[in-house]
């Protein structure tokens, strides 16, 4: 007999792999990243939201870097602003 023809799964359609396991310190080190960030917080959030979509492709996400670049650079110049006070 006939064995039914059965096509092989296409790896260009495979789903992408599961996030790696972050453990609690992992965490709480990005919780304080986060909150050094004040201001720029949602911009970096918004670029680790970027990166695990695009599989950590940079290039694929250089709106989100330069937002975020733009803003530390003006958080950087404002406290220089503050110290010339």
């Amino acid at each position: 007999m006939d064995k039914p023809h059965h096509s092989s799964p296409n790896p260009s359609q495979a789903s992408p792999p599961p996030p790696p396991v972050r453990h609690q310190s992992d965490m709480e080190e990005d919780d304080e990243t986060v909150k050094q960030l004040k201001e720029c917080s949602s911009l970096y959030l918004a670029l680790q939201d970027c990166l695990i979509k695009t599989n950590r492709n940079w290039k694929s996400c250089q709106l989100e870097v330069q937002a975020l670049k733009e803003c530390n650079d003006r958080r950087k110049k404002e406290g220089q602003d503050e110290l010339r006070k």
